[in-house]
């Protein structure tokens, strides 16, 4: 899987699956390609939402449903998931 594909499920998956009105993914990979543990194969993402309803929860809630929902690209494609919600 290559990171555009990737960015398409991540943002398909959070928007069936959360109420939000807005998400853009940034690719953050290249930032830790120089790390020991970095691997070719697994990606570094950073994830924007903006949602009214997020807002209304305690961060680490957000944080693990975003997580339960993410949990197969988190195992086999993801290393690193940063997370702004507003």
């Amino acid at each position: 899987m290559d990171i555009n594909q990737l960015i398409e499920i991540v943002k398909k998956k959070i928007c069936v699956n959360l109420n939000i009105e807005q998400i853009e993914i940034q690719d953050k990979t290249y930032l830790h390609i120089k790390h020991s543990t970095h691997q070719k194969d697994k990606f570094h993402i950073k994830i924007f939402i903006k949602s009214k309803y997020l807002l209304n929860e305690k961060k680490i809630e957000t944080t693990r449903k975003i997580y339960k929902i993410l949990d197969q690209e988190i195992k086999k494609h993801i290393h690193s998931i940063q997370l702004k919600i507003n």
